[in-house]
């Protein structure tokens, strides 16, 4: 297949030598969009030898999701990169591989690809805890370090235009355990905590077993076995006030799911559906913030809005709609009604003395 014959059609210019992408090229037309026109196919044939090359075996099947194609222009591309020299191996059952010792040379990002990394990083930073955030530096220095002056100017205006700021808990700047906890789960090593469980003050002793990290309800989580307890649990890392990665390695759960038991965690809890009228504006901040599963929303008269919901906890939410105020009111059920009475007349006798020795 002769690959410069496509220049004609596609408007790409494409040199492969010895099987080494050396350069390629793309026109457009002057005026068009950009972001509106599918992957051209030399970007495509680019994309597949860099996912063949992250990849121990990739099935066609794989390679098709990845790029929205089908298989059977799967097979065609595979076989145009052969042609051009990729040394491309087929295992009959398996999958693809590229042979080993085979790399492609560096590719210079696009303008949106560096955006991406650089709008990936912000966001990543805000959840990260100090463990991840000088990773999350230098791997961004480096990219930074391969761009052209061009691409740097346009990091450095978009920086200045992006802000990307979450509400952290105030110990994350203090702890250094995502990084380590995360190598330990992916080397198979245990870990030895003083774990407060319930934010009660009480310390438990635990070796774990590490089987992954998930973020959820605005807080890293370990998912793991607990020689303790003898079962799976779930420890959010802001609760590990000691912890150690030991020397010794753990076999077995080879077929534990952590998609499979956070839907079992999730599905185990009582659900209690709910009712609020929220005045409208709230209504923003109720949405983003709401540690539940909403239902329905209905306007009302008055700038208010119904919003109906699920929560797996009466108490607990009674105590988070407390920081609404008087913007938020309860309809239904009437123990979260009660409970919500009970938190705010706490915080009145809390302060009670001190507002009449006032």
């Amino acid at each position: 297949m002769d690959l410069n014959g496509w220049r004609e059609e596609s408007g790409v210019s494409v040199d492969f030598r010895n099987g080494l992408l050396i350069r390629f090229s793309e026109s457009l037309k002057r005026g068009s969009d950009r972001s509106k026109l599918p992957m051209n196919r030399i970007d495509r044939l680019t994309g597949m030898i860099l996912l063949l090359q992250g990849q121990r075996v990739t099935t066609a099947e794989q390679i098709a999701n990845h790029f929205e194609i089908s298989v059977r222009t799967v097979y065609r591309d595979l076989a145009a990169l052969g042609e051009a020299g990729v040394p491309i191996v087929s295992e009959a059952g398996v999958g693809y591989r590229l042979m080993r010792g085979y790399h492609m040379p560096p590719v210079m990002f696009t303008e949106d690809e560096a955006a991406a990394l650089f709008i990936s990083g912000e966001v990543a930073e805000q959840i990260a805890d100090s463990s991840l955030k000088q990773a999350l530096k230098s791997a961004l220095l480096k990219v930074r370090s391969v761009l052209p002056e061009d691409r740097n100017d346009y990091l450095n205006r978009l920086k200045n235009a992006l802000g990307v700021r979450f509400v952290i808990s105030p110990d994350d700047e203090q702890r250094r355990s995502l990084m380590p906890v995360q190598d330990a789960v992916v080397r198979r090593r245990c870990l030895s905590l003083r774990y407060d469980a319930g934010h009660r003050g009480e310390l438990s002793e635990r070796v774990v077993e590490p089987l992954g990290l998930v973020y959820y309800a605005r807080q890293w989580h370990l998912i793991g076995y607990c020689r303790l307890r003898g079962d799976f649990r779930d420890f959010r890392l802001d609760r590990m006030v000691e912890w150690e990665v030991l020397g010794e390695f753990f076999d077995g759960h080879l077929d534990f799911s952590l998609k499979r038991f956070l839907e079992e965690m999730i599905h185990s809890e009582p659900v209690v559906p709910a009712e609020v009228i929220v005045q409208r504006a709230s209504v923003d901040r109720f949405r983003a913030e709401l540690p539940g599963t909403p239902i329905s929303e209905t306007p009302l008269p008055g700038n208010r809005v119904k919003i109906e919901f699920l929560t797996c906890s009466v108490d607990w939410m009674s105590r988070w709609l407390l920081g609404f105020g008087t913007q938020v009111k309860v309809t239904a059920p009437p123990e979260l009604k009660a409970a919500l009475c009970e938190a705010a007349l706490a915080v009145a006798r809390s302060h009670s003395d001190e507002f009449v020795e006032a």
